[in-house]
C-alpha cells in the first residue's frame, strides 16, 4: 500500500552529546566528542528541566558553546540539545534525487562538460569541393578540400569525417594525407591513404575518419594534401566529383 499522508522530511538532524549541568552558564557542544558549531540559536532545540527553551532569549550560541541566559545549578537537567542542520545548506544530496527540472538553464556548461571523458558534439563544420587538382610533385601539395574550426576547450577532440577520390597515371602511386595547419597528421612518407597500379592508370574513391587532439582554443584548419610517387601525375577529384570534409568538436567530461 502506498504511503498515505505528508512525506517524511529528511535532514541533517544531530542529537548532541549529553551535558551535565553545573554552576555555569556556558557549555561545550560536541557530537561523539567532536566540537559542533551551530550557526544560529534558531536551528537548535534545547530542553532544560523538561521545558523547550526559547532561542536568543533563553540561550545563545558562541562558536561551539551554548550560553544560557543565567548560570545553571547542579539540580538542573539539560535533557537534550538537537541541531537541525546548517542554515541554507542541504548537505550532500543523495544519489539519483535531482531531476532535470531542478537544474537551472545554463547550469551545465560546455566548460563543465569538457573536464573528462564523454562524447557530446558541441559544433559541426563542413565543406565541399568539386575542384580538380593535379600534381607531379613527390612532396605533399595542398588540395582544395579543407575546413576550419575553433575548439571551445583545449581538452576537447576534433573528429574528422571525409570522402573524396583520386587517381594516378600508369605505374605510379598517389598518396593523400591530412594536415592540421602545418602539421602532417599522417605518415611523413606515405600519408594516410594511397592508390595506384604498376600496369594501368588507377582511379579510386576514399573515406577517412580521424580523431584529433589539437589542444588549443585557437582557430585551426584541416586540409588534404597529396603527392605522386615520381615520373607520373597524381590527381585529386579528376572528374570534378564532389568531395567533402566535416569537423566535429567532441566535448570530453567525467
Amino acid at each position: 500500500m502506498a504511503y498515505i499522508g505528508k512525506q517524511p522530511l529528511v535532514g541533517n538532524y544531530t542529537v548532541l552529546d549529553a551535558l551535565t549541568a553545573t554552576t555555569t552558564d556556558t557549555y561545550a557542544l560536541t557530537k561523539n566528542s567532536v566540537a559542533v558549531f551551530p550557526q544560529t540559536p534558531a536551528n537548535c532545540i534545547v530542553s532544560l528541566n523538561g521545558v523547550i527553551q526559547a532561542p536568543f532569549d533563553s540561550y545563545t550560541i558562541s562558536g561551539s558553546n551554548i550560553v544560557f541566559a543565567s548560570a545553571l545549578t547542579a539540580s538542573d537537567s539539560i535533557d537534550f540539545i538537537t541541531v537541525l542542520g546548517d542554515v541554507l545548506n542541504v548537505g550532500t544530496v543523495s544519489d539519483g534525487t535531482i531531476s532535470t527540472a531542478k537544474l537551472a538553464n545554463g547550469a551545465v556548461t560546455s566548460d563543465k562538460l569538457a573536464s573528462g571523458v564523454g562524447g557530446k558534439v558541441l559544433q559541426v563544420v563542413s565543406a565541399t569541393t568539386s575542384s580538380a587538382t593535379s600534381t607531379t610533385s613527390t612532396s605533399f601539395v595542398a588540395t582544395n578540400l579543407s575546413v576550419s574550426i575553433t575548439p571551445s576547450s583545449t581538452s576537447n577532440k576534433i573528429l574528422i569525417i571525409s570522402h573524396g577520390s583520386g587517381s594516378a597515371t600508369s605505374g605510379n602511386e598517389s598518396y593523400i594525407t591530412l594536415y592540421r595547419d602545418a602539421t602532417n597528421l599522417g605518415n611523413a612518407t606515405y600519408g594516410m591513404i594511397n592508390w595506384g597500379s604498376s600496369t594501368a592508370s588507377m582511379a579510386e574513391g576514399f573515406g577517412l575518419t580521424y580523431l584529433d587532439s589539437p589542444s588549443t582554443t585557437s582557430a585551426i584548419n584541416y586540409k588534404y594534401y597529396f603527392k605522386v610517387s615520381g615520373g607520373g601525375t597524381g590527381y585529386f577529384n579528376l572528374n570534378s566529383q564532389i568531395s567533402s570534409i566535416t569537423a566535429m568538436e567532441i566535448a570530453v567530461w567525467l
